[in-house]
Parts: C-alpha cells; structure tokens; sequence
C-alpha cells in the first residue's frame, strides 16, 4: 500500500527556531538509535516512522554507527526515503554523525578530517542522499586539534554535503572554542545535541544550557527518557523486551529499588497533571525554552503518539518543579560523560 501522509500533521506540532538561525525543528525529534538496525523488522521501521511525520515529526537523527550492525540504520531509513517518503525530502531534516568506532584501523573513528569526510561521503551513500541538513560531530576528541575538527565541519558544509553543522557531548568550554572556530570560518555551529533528563542534569551543573543561550546555539536533547527509565516501562519490573533486559545501553543496574521507587513517585506526579511518565518527562525537558527539540527513540508507533501528547502541557507550577526535584535525583547514568567531561 502507498504511503500517503496525513493531511493535518502540520496542525499540532511546535516548531521553534533553532538558535539564531532560520532552520526551524519540531519540539519532538525521532532518533533512531535504536530499534533500527537488523534486529528490528522493516514494517516496524516504516509504521515508526510515518507515525512520527504523520504527527509532525519532521527531523529525524541519524550516525554512522546506529545499528545493529553499524551502518544500517541509515541505510534502513535511506530505503524508506525512497519508497514511503518520496517526494517528501524537503519537508524534513535529516542529520547524521560521526565520531564513535565505525571500521578498523587508525582513521576508523574520533574526529580527524579523514575521519569525518570518509563517513559523511559513506552516511550519504548509505541514505541515498546528495546531502544531509545537519552533519556533526558525534563526540570531542582529545587527540585531535579542535581546529582540525571545526575544519572538517566547515568543509563538508560548504561543499554541500550539509547545510549546517552541530556537535554533540562538547562541554560547555568545549562549545564555546567549537563555536567560536565556525564563527571564524564562517559556517556557524547551530545546534549541540547534549544527554539530558530529569535524572541526568550534567548540562545544568556544567551550564551548558547557559552557554547555548549566550551562543545562539540551539539544542536537541537525546535519552529525554533516560533510554525508558522515564516511562512506564520499568515500574513493576523490567520486560524481557526491554534495553535493560537485552543488554543493549541501559545497565539492570540503574534500575536499583531506589530508582525505582523515585520512578514510581514521579509516575504519581504525572498522572496529578493528566500525562503519561513520559509525556511529563518531555514537557519537562522543553519547560523553559533552553532546548530546542527532544529526541525520542521509540520501538513502536503508538510511543511516538503519546510523545507528541507531551506538547498538549508544557507549563509546570512552582510546586510541581520543586516536587519532581525531590524524586528525580540524579543517577549516574551518561554514557558520554567521557566526551563531556573532557
């Protein structure tokens, strides 16, 4: 059956700016990090993702690396454009990264020229794409001149690769010589995409949000949900299909008793203003206007639905922010500390 987009998805969705510029972004992303790669059923990947435009969703987040294996979610969705999609390129946003391992030898990962113009021409060729609208880079990397780095973004964005350029776990020292380099070259940084939740405040203790305000910059939040955390997925236990349960990102060890039980509390608090965990979650992220969109993940449509609810509430009282301060304590759960602490 031919894929015909729903005619009134552009009727509910935010759109904001995205920092100084003029690119604008829906309030919710899709990302698809997981559940893209070949342990997920091809069907699965078209409902997820028509969902998502039919419902205004129009930027999705791709990297070299998402999987499994590593290259196939962009080849996955690159199949997508060119059935459910076609004709469609031009109401999206499609970005990719590169930074983390992707094939073997010296120049298979981190942030060297070679390294990000080799993946950029492989992501587009992957997607079946002349260009992508967003290219960054994926994560710092200490043992390559920042300069270097910068160079390469402003590179591939003025030879049409991209059209604009980003990067993603950079501190907010960091962010401010990445910037500041783009401004130099003349293609300007217009988005950092930074971890970010309610149990996951490293941008806050850095002020990296602060720092993308001053900036201009705008921002896209990844693992809004703590990778499902921040859901009703694990409040009576943890499903066999589960990231937890898999062994995939989400360690069973974060999901102490104690967690838990702030989860479950947090839950109370949610369904007090009428919203699911996860819509609470969201709204909450977006409550003050330091980020642009957050990005979801989702293995089935009916999660990209009820995200999107997110949106119908965005306003928190005093009360209410200072009631989730005293559940949503901060777990040790960012991955990319690494990056961003460096």
């Amino acid at each position: 059956m031919v894929y015909v987009p729903s005619e009134t998805r552009y009727d509910e969705m935010d759109y904001r700016h995205c920092g100084n510029s003029g690119l604008k972004l829906p309030a919710i992303s899709l990302g698809l990090w997981h559940n893209f790669g070949g342990d997920t059923g091809h069907d699965l990947k078209r409902k997820i993702c028509q969902t998502a435009f039919d419902n205004g969703i129009t930027h999705f987040d791709l990297a070299n690396n998402y999987g499994p294996p590593a290259g196939s979610a962009e080849e996955a969705f690159g199949e997508i454009l060119r059935t459910d999609f076609a004709g469609y390129r031009d109401e999206m946003v499609i970005a990719t990264k590169a930074g983390y391992m992707m094939w073997d030898g010296p120049y298979g990962e981190w942030s060297s020229r070679k390294y990000l113009i080799s993946s950029c021409d492989q992501s587009l060729k992957r997607l079946g794409l002349d260009y992508v609208d967003i290219f960054y880079s994926h994560r710092y990397d200490p043992d390559t001149p920042l300069e270097e780095t910068m160079g390469a973004l402003d590179q591939i964005v003025r030879s049409g690769k991209a059209l604009y350029a980003g990067i993603s776990s950079y501190n907010s020292e960091r962010t401010r010589e990445a910037v500041a380099i783009l401004k130099d070259l003349g293609t300007p940084c217009i988005i950092h995409q930074p971890s970010y939740n309610m149990i996951n405040r490293w941008v806050e203790r850095d002020g990296l949000k602060d720092t993308l305000k001053d900036l201009g910059v705008g921002s896209i939040a990844f693992t809004p949900l703590a990778q499902g955390m921040l859901t009703n997925k694990y409040l009576k236990g943890t499903p066999a299909s589960s990231r937890a349960a898999q062994g995939k990102s989400l360690d069973p060890g974060f999901l102490n008793e104690r967690a838990i039980a702030n989860i479950q509390k947090l839950n109370e608090i949610a369904a007090a203003r009428g919203q699911t965990l996860a819509q609470m979650a969201l709204a909450w992220v977006l409550r003050d206007g330091g980020i642009t969109t957050a990005l979801i993940g989702a293995s089935k449509p009916e999660q990209v639905v009820d995200c999107v609810g997110a949106l119908k509430n965005q306003d928190f009282t005093a009360e209410e922010l200072a009631e989730i301060d005293i559940y949503a304590n901060e777990e040790d759960i960012n991955l990319w500390a690494l990056s961003s602490e460096t």
